[in-house]
């Protein structure tokens, strides 16, 4: 599967946590993935869009402003690296 995820391959080693925000003003939601890593970088994909990356910040905060200016909300809920090991 990441085979449709070239830059989401990238992070792969260095990810530490992901996050899901919809959008649920649209129909369907739209829904986007909150990747961190472990030097403080946020990435945004979409995952319908073969997890193009469309935002990438130097900070969660820069991440997370961006989602919600865009009226995104985050599911409940955040996958941690050391949990999937």
């Amino acid at each position: 599967m990441l085979s449709h995820a070239p830059n989401l391959a990238e992070q792969i080693n260095n990810w530490e946590f992901v996050e899901l925000w919809v959008d649920l003003i649209v129909f369907p939601p739209r829904l986007l993935m909150l990747v961190g890593d472990k030097h403080g970088k946020s990435y945004i994909y979409d995952p319908v869009e073969k997890y193009k990356l469309i935002f990438s910040g130097s900070t969660y905060e820069e991440a997370h402003s961006w989602l919600l200016e865009d009226e995104y909300e985050r599911v409940d809920g955040r996958l941690l690296a050391e949990d999937v090991v």
